[in-house]
């Protein structure tokens, strides 16, 4: 009997330990944050005050699950905010949520080129953010400039952080492929893909308000399309009623 009990004593402790070091802990909400969120971040400025509170939740959740780095200058608060809010906004209407195909974020000062270079020396500095591969595989490379420009330019459709972190959500299944199957499963996929498909030969024909890059492909379209709706969902729904409708259900929010 007293082997039994020590046994699982010894169960007990190894289990808290493991638990000790693996968990990270979530972090009380500043509150000095709320009034930056009310000025920079529009979703959650239009948000109920219980909703704000799930809302800073969740961003603390995160930022508790992933770590955010700095190249070439220190890290701020508002950085932490903008790159969280980022992280929430597509997911927020699912209750249970985390990132598996994220680790980490690295924040650059600017756009960067294929080798990771930003200098103004450095040629083709026209990538803002990419989901990392190979030997960056979980992490998600990010210009500071344009995670700002995605906030503050009320009137572009556009939001790079978000725009990397629907590619996350799509990578979900293993295949970035723009049939994200977690927030695919109240929408018919063969609908969705000839609705894809002719809007990716408007934006082609120069037919089209979605911005271009979304016309390259599928996976691509898919993300710039959610940047859209999270940026001017009442434009979307006047302009691409259809599409709209595609991504309301997607997202599970409408506005």
């Amino acid at each position: 009997m007293l082997y039994i009990i020590l046994f699982i004593a010894l169960f007990i402790f190894v289990i808290y330990v493991f638990y000790k070091m693996y968990s990270k802990k979530t972090q009380k909400f500043p509150k000095h944050w709320h009034s930056i969120l009310l000025k920079e971040v529009k979703f959650y400025k239009n948000l109920e005050p219980n909703e704000q509170k799930r809302f800073q939740g969740r961003m603390m959740q995160f930022l508790a699950e992933v770590y955010i780095d700095s190249v070439d200058f220190e890290l701020e608060e508002l950085d932490k905010i903008l790159i969280a809010s980022s992280a929430v906004i597509p997911v927020f209407a699912f209750k249970e949520w985390y990132y598996p195909t994220v680790s980490g974020i690295i924040l650059y000062p600017d756009n960067f080129n294929d080798d990771f270079e930003f200098s103004h020396e450095s040629k083709s500095r026209r990538i803002a953010g990419v989901v990392g591969t190979g030997r960056l595989e979980k992490k998600m490379i990010l210009s500071r400039k344009a995670l700002y420009h995605g906030f503050r330019n009320k009137t572009d459709k556009g939001n790079t952080a978000i725009h990397e972190f629907v590619h996350l959500i799509d990578k979900m299944d293993d295949n970035v492929d723009g049939i994200p199957e977690v927030l695919m499963q109240n929408v018919n996929s063969i609908p969705w893909l000839k609705l894809v498909h002719d809007k990716m030969e408007a934006i082609n024909n120069d037919e089209s308000d979605i911005r271009a890059y979304g016309g390259t492909k599928q996976a691509e379209f898919f993300a710039v399309a959610s940047e859209y709706f999270f940026e001017r969902p009442k434009l979307m729904k006047r302009k691409h009623p259809e599409l709209y409708k595609m991504m309301a259900e997607c997202f599970r929010v409408k506005f």
